[in-house]
């Protein structure tokens, strides 16, 4: 036994440690997840295909219990309405004319059938219907005439052996068929007192069908229902709905097959046991893909499960199998680098173990020989940059001292050459642009008030006036209790100069922008139109999604700027929109709500 012993655990010795943590994986970790999945898999399977038969029984016995109970509503009505022996008397009278009809109708009918209609929701109509001629048509009470008695449920009652009648049946307007509206009814003889039956009664119930449709309806992911009558036609079904006009409203169903056994997919469940139910029942057609979806989805689940599990003790093996091999080759390879003077640290995670232990104390070796030979040499260098870059930043700062002023200078010489010679016009626009640079330049917050931006814009298009001349005019629609509210700078100049640019450049005639901004439902809104050549769709398409891209950097870059600021300061409480067409010009729109808004309060506002 000794020997044995000694032979396996030498052969266990010779195999190498990779195929080792191979042979471990496949033994210790894969065949059991096989084999537990394949175990449990079909015995999961049948719970699952036990729960969904059950559910399919819950979901017929649900529908038929809610149609039963939806028709003994109407059904309890009527055996009120037919024991009322005072409904009797007042419909068995003769009357002598309609002013003694209406003052009985009046007193004691006009609202008799409608307090019912509050507490049966499931009740549309409750009409009697009575050959007593001295009764006058109207409302809940109708005189007989060929109309009804030739009618399909004035027939159906007729036939029926028992005094209440479930009838389903369609009604017209007229003779065309497309115009016939399905109805179900609940009918009863009045003969209860045979001392007041010198007329006929029949009391017509009709029921609201589509709470029926509903209850079909709500069951669709379980079963295909189906509402048959005592005659085997189909009375409400979720794929035939009302049956609006067909050739044949109420089909025969026909669906049985040679079998009406359960294991062949149909359950058949009888609406009620009273006698007027007699022959109506609910037909419900099991869906197979439904059970066999279950079935697939956990298969699938099982699948993925195994996978996944599978995949992660792979990475696992893989990643025990690279602890040792990985790092040993790294630090092999960084030791001959260190031969050829090239000190580099070995940038991976080192462990605790024994391997980790090696390669930090290469690193600190490194590090500190490293140190040694090149932080002097490195710090001069630093030094020597940091030096440039002050240099170039107090030269960059002198720089941008000048160029101000020097344009200023020049504006000023050119405004005084101008006043001299009478060029009123340059000198407007001399002193436009110079006031707008020197707005440029005194602009320090983030934040101004709607007026600046305004005073700003107004400048801007007074230079662009003096360049269109005639081609070209501006309108300001401003409401006054927008002008003291706080909005980025320059979030309106970019969208005028757009216009401006693209606009208005190419068309024939006076091209015309609107500034407006006012407060409308809570918010800022802010306008910039023109009537100039405007974009096809596409383009505007193409220019949205510029506006909206986050690293795009192509044309558009003005209004994009515009919007990418708006985005930063308020989120996606701000509303950008543009709308443009072809020859007509474009509107670019954006409104900010008030309650994000800084707002100016001067003296003399608050006076």
């Amino acid at each position: 036994m000794a020997t044995k012993r000694f032979k396996f655990g030498t052969i266990v010795n010779d195999i190498p440690l990779s195929y080792k943590f191979y042979l471990i994986y496949i033994v210790g970790v894969l065949l059991p997840i096989m084999v537990l999945n394949l175990v449990f898999l079909e015995r999961i399977t049948d719970l699952i295909k036990s729960r969904e038969q059950q559910n399919l029984e819950i979901s017929m016995e649900r529908a038929r219990k809610d149609i039963h109970d939806f028709i003994e509503g109407g059904v309890s009505v009527g055996y009120t309405l037919a024991a009322d022996k005072n409904l009797y008397e007042m419909l068995d009278r003769t009357y002598t004319d309609s002013i003694e009809f209406y003052s009985m109708f009046n007193e004691q009918l006009r609202d008799r059938m409608n307090s019912y209609m509050p507490v049966n929701n499931q009740l549309e109509r409750i009409s009697i219907y009575t050959n007593n001629q001295t009764v006058v048509s109207g409302g809940n009470y109708q005189v007989m005439n060929d109309k009804v008695w030739l009618s399909d449920w004035y027939q159906q009652a007729k036939k029926a052996t028992t005094q209440v009648y479930v009838a389903a049946y369609r009604t017209t307007e007229n003779k065309n068929l497309a115009s016939s509206t399905p109805t179900l009814s609940i009918i009863e003889t009045m003969d209860n007192y045979r001392n007041l039956n010198s007329y006929e009664k029949v009391l017509r119930i009709d029921l609201d069908i589509s709470e029926i449709y509903d209850i079909i309806v709500r069951e669709r992911d379980y079963l295909s229902l189906y509402l048959i009558n005592g005659e085997n036609k189909i009375v409400m079904s979720a794929d035939s709905g009302y049956q609006h006009v067909t050739d044949n409203p109420y089909p025969v169903f026909d669906q049985w097959g040679d079998s009406q056994d359960d294991s062949e997919g149909v359950r058949v469940m009888a609406v009620g046991t009273a006698n007027y139910l007699k022959g109506w029942r609910i037909v419900g057609i099991t869906q197979g893909e439904r059970i066999s979806q279950a079935v697939l989805d956990i298969r699938l689940y099982a699948a993925g499960l195994a996978t996944t599990l599978t995949l992660l003790t792979s990475i696992f093996i893989y990643i025990m199998l690279r602890s040792y091999n990985y790092r040993v080759k790294r630090l092999a390879r960084h030791m001959q680098k260190v031969t050829n003077e090239k000190f580099e640290l070995i940038a991976i995670d080192e462990g605790r173990d024994e391997i980790g232990g090696l390669i930090h104390n290469f690193n600190r070796m490194t590090s500190r020989i490293h140190s040694l030979i090149n932080d002097v040499y490195k710090l001069e260098i630093q030094s020597k940059n940091l030096e440039m870059e002050r240099v170039r930043a107090e030269l960059n700062f002198l720089q941008s001292q000048m160029n101000p002023h020097f344009l200023f200078n020049t504006l000023n010489a050119i405004l005084v050459v101008c006043t001299k010679n009478k060029y009123n016009d340059v000198t407007d626009i001399v002193k436009s642009l110079s006031k707008l640079l020197r707005r440029l330049l005194s602009w320090k917050e983030d934040l101004v008030s709607v007026r600046e931006e305004i005073e700003f814009i107004d400048m801007y298009l007074r230079i662009e006036k003096f360049r269109f001349r005639d081609k070209f005019d501006y309108t300001f629609e401003i409401d006054e209790q927008s002008l003291d509210y706080k909005i980025p700078k320059l979030s309106m100049q970019p969208l005028v100069e757009n216009s401006c640019k693209h606009g208005l450049q190419t068309i024939e005639g006076l091209g015309v922008i609107k500034v407006a901004a006012a407060v409308l439902d809570n918010r800022l809104q802010i306008t910039v139109s023109d009537n100039g050549k405007g974009m096809d769709p596409e383009k505007l398409k193409e220019l949205m999604f510029a506006v909206r891209k986050e690293d795009y950097s192509g044309t558009h870059i003005g209004i994009r700027n515009v919007y990418r600021r708006l985005e930063l300061n308020y989120a996606d409480q701000v509303r950008f929109e543009i709308s443009s067409t072809p020859d007509q010009g474009t509107v670019v729109t954006f409104g900010i709500p008030l309650k994000l808004l800084e707002q100016n309060y001067s003296p003399e506002r608050e006076v």
